[in-house]
Parts: C-alpha cells; structure tokens; sequence
C-alpha cells in the first residue's frame, strides 16, 4: 500500500503539514501521532517506558520537524532579533546557539526557542508550539528595521542518548564529534545542505541535524538508521519521562503568555541592564520591583505509579484551599518515584513544604523538592 495511504489513518487533512520524515517514522514503527505547530509529529512508538530507557542507555532518532525555524535576515537583523528576546545576545558568536526567551509587552512568554547565530546578518530562532513566525512579522513592519522574516524549508530531527556521538560519526565523520555544547556547524552531505547542533530536547548527549532540502528526508532518515542500528539507534519520540525529570518546560504545558520569566524562575535568561531596546523591557523591568505572585517548583508526589502524563491541569491544596496547579506529572521508573512540575503561589514554595494533590478527585500527598530531579548540573547534555 503506498505510504500515504497509510498515513490517511492519522490525518485530519491538509491543514495539517506532514514533515519529510513522515513516512519513514511511520515505516520506522510510529503508532500515533499529534500536532504541534500545525504539524504532525510522532508522540507513539510503543511502550513510552522502554523508549525512555533507549534514550537513557542508548541512542534514540527523532522527528521534530515541527520546531520551525523563524529565520530573520538583513542589515538589522542582529537589532531585531535582541528587540524580540529578553536575553543579552550582545555576545552570541557565529557558530553558537543560545537558550533564549521571547516575551510579549506585558512581560508574558510567547516562546522559548534556541537561537542559532548563522552570520552576523543571519539568525535562526528554532521555535516551541506557538506562532512566532506571524509575532515577528508583526513586529517587523511598523519597526524601522531592515529585516526579512520568513520560515526556511528547514527540517530537524534530534539525536539523543549516550551514544549519538558513535552514530553521528558513523554518519558524518569526526568533524561533527568535535562540537562543544551549544555549538552549532554547517555541513554538505552528499550535496545535501545541513547545520549539525550540539544540543537537543532530553538533557542527554545529543544532537540536532537540521536538513536545509526537505526531498532529501526519507534518504537521511534511512542513512542515519543504517548507520545507527548496529550502533543501539532505535527510532523514538521525545520522552515526557526525561524533560520531567530534567525540569524541561514545555509550552502550553508548563507556561504560556500568562507567565512571565521570574515565576518560572528564568531570571538568568533576563538582562534589563542592556543598552539595547526589547519589547517587555518596561513590563519585566516594573515585574521586577513588584514580586510574583507564584513560583515553578518540583514536587514528589506519593501514591501508585501514574499510568502516562497528566491530562488534566491538578489543582494543588493546603488545608484545603488551592495554592497552585500541577503542569506536568510523570511516573519516573529511574527514580521509582511520582515527579511533578507545578506552579505554586509564593508562600507554598519552600524546599520539603507539605501540600496535596487533587488528581481527578483522588487526593494524594506531595513534597516540594528541588528540580531538576536528575542529574542536576547538567553534566550529561554538556559533557565532552
């Protein structure tokens, strides 16, 4: 049967975007798939438990397509894309990525992408599930700057796991190998455009391949299981387990335009005593000398193993009056324990306070920890 057809078992129609890996994550062994940035993105290859133990003992490739890149370019393109973060890019060289939030006029989150810095006049920003492409153009045309916005026929897969530095040599040579964290690089496969990044969306070892010429997807999907398979690579899906149990935020989920940096406790990714102009410049700066209000905390919560991820935003209780919302709660088979990221008001949010989860009517204890969970510094994602 051709592939398309059986991808029609998915489809809600062509609202909705396929990647150029589609059919080979389908062929691959994809069971389900959802949409995030009006594409379809594999969310189902079995039982999410041993894909999170491929990630963490092994190598696992992923499609994530869906992190559209919102490429601004011209003579001030360096202008614009500071005017749009919070964040000092003042320093960002060519070659590097950066963390990076992207905040609204009141100081809410409009995304979080990682920036990538392609030349002095050229920067990606490879965005989370929400609109920037139309955010940026809006702010582009009564700005004064000379600048071109646009999404690039760009395709990322992530590969990540303790043994993605044996596969991407396989696939790519050394030269790949060598990058530090949060570098990036570009690179001609066979004639096929691509920039290779050190870093992905797991907290592991990884790395991103960002395909430049989106007919080229089935082939590097084969080339990179070929070479991968006998290396441990098994296709999989980004794992809620692990960006859990690192405190990896996820839009929608664990913050929207609602919050802003400080409750979140992304005060490092601010730099209100930049020259340079920003949107939420004023907003953050008046956030700054009135408090919040709230605070994202880890929490342990006690009971059975949770069957998934939450589907429902738990209300969180002292005493019996709600103080705070559980965002994202998994079941860590590491750790053997119940984790959870939740925002809490500002008098519930010290280390070991005592509070309750309404989980759908059952009510179970919980414990504020400190987060992330596991592996704290980050020694895995970052190490040489």
């Amino acid at each position: 049967m051709p592939q398309e057809h059986n991808f029609a078992q998915f489809s809600f129609g062509t609202q909705v975007r396929k990647s150029p890996f589609s059919d080979a994550a389908l062929r691959w062994g994809a069971k389900g798939f959802s949409v995030y940035n009006h594409m379809y993105i594999p969310r189902d290859f079995g039982d999410p438990v041993q894909n999170f133990w491929n990630l963490v003992n092994e190598a696992i490739l992923c499609d994530v397509s869906v992190e559209r890149q919102v490429e601004i370019k011209g003579p001030d393109a360096a202008k614009f894309t500071q005017f749009l973060s919070c964040r000092d890019l003042s320093k960002c060289e060519v070659g590097q990525c950066k963390y990076v939030l992207l905040t609204d006029q009141d100081g809410g989150i409009i995304n979080d992408p990682i920036l990538l810095k392609l030349a002095d006049d050229h920067f990606w920003l490879s965005i989370a599930d929400s609109d920037v492409l139309l955010w940026a153009r809006g702010l582009a045309v009564n700005s004064g700057m000379d600048v071109e916005i646009s999404e690039p026929d760009v395709s990322p897969l992530q590969l990540q796991g303790p043994k993605s530095r044996e596969v991407i040599r396989a696939a790519f040579g050394d030269a790949p190998t060598e990058l530090k964290y949060y570098r990036f690089m570009e690179f001609d496969w066979d004639g096929v455009p691509l920039i290779i990044s050190r870093t992905g969306w797991s907290s592991e070892l990884g790395y991103e391949i960002f395909l430049r010429d989106g007919s080229a997807g089935d082939r590097l999907w084969e080339h990179l299981m070929t070479v991968g398979t006998p290396l441990g690579l098994k296709p999989g899906h980004t794992s809620s387990i692990r960006r859990i149990e690192a405190g990896m935020l996820s839009y929608h989920a664990d913050m929207n335009l609602a919050n802003n940096p400080f409750e979140m406790g992304m005060d490092r990714l601010v730099d209100l005593d930049i020259d340079a102009d920003f949107v939420s410049k004023a907003a953050l700066t008046k956030i700054t000398a009135g408090g919040v209000s709230q605070k994202f905390v880890g929490l342990v919560i006690e009971g059975d193993p949770f069957v998934g991820p939450n589907d429902f935003f738990w209300p969180i209780t002292k005493d019996g009056v709600k103080v705070g919302t559980v965002t994202s709660a998994i079941y860590s088979p590491r750790l053997e324990k119940n984790i959870a990221l939740a925002l809490v008001g500002i008098d519930h949010t010290a280390l070991n306070t005592a509070l309750e989860v309404d989980k759908l009517s059952e009510t179970r204890a919980c414990t504020v920890v400190p987060i992330p969970f596991y592996d704290p510094k980050k020694s895995i994602a970052s190490g040489s």
